[in-house]
């Protein structure tokens, strides 16, 4: 199954590009990774927040992967364990060929994006940065597969 994280956001800082890339080079070619990083909508006095979530939703839409599964990552989205994303990968790589993770931009995302998509996945209930909340997830994908693959790096 091929795994997309559709990311709001460039210019990160080193850390965590350094840190995604290095996740990224784990992921065995079962599993392939990708990182988008979509630039954010300019936000102006004229534009409500709900006209930019829904321009940045069409530039969203345009990355995921045909037939992908859409996961919206919300922080009221479901909270899983480890185990459990695990279980939840496998239940995806047998619906689809592709599962496309999407964190939005400082305002979060677009209600009707939200609303389509598969599955909203939440990280943590407190509030992350976006570069964490790209590293915690890349992070708990390469776990979660290293876990269906009988991989140590893992420890229950």
């Amino acid at each position: 199954m091929k795994l997309k994280l559709i990311a709001l956001g460039q210019s990160q800082p080193g850390w965590v590009d350094d840190a995604v890339a290095d996740y990224c080079k784990r992921f065995p070619p079962e599993w392939p990774f990708e990182l988008a990083e979509l630039k954010p909508e300019k936000r102006a006095a004229n534009k409500s927040t709900a006209t930019v979530l829904a321009a940045e939703a069409l530039r969203i839409r345009a990355q995921v992967p045909r037939q992908a599964l859409l996961i919206a990552l919300d922080e009221r989205g479901e909270q899983l364990t480890t185990r459990a994303l695990a279980e939840q990968l496998a239940l995806w790589a047998r619906e689809a060929p592709a599962a496309a993770f999407v964190i939005g931009s400082a305002d979060g995302l677009d209600a009707e994006l939200k609303a389509s998509a598969h599955y909203r996945l939440g990280l943590s209930r407190l509030t992350l940065p976006h570069g964490l909340a790209r590293i915690f997830l890349v992070e708990q994908l390469y776990r979660a597969i290293s876990l269906l693959s009988g991989h140590p790096y893992h420890r229950d």
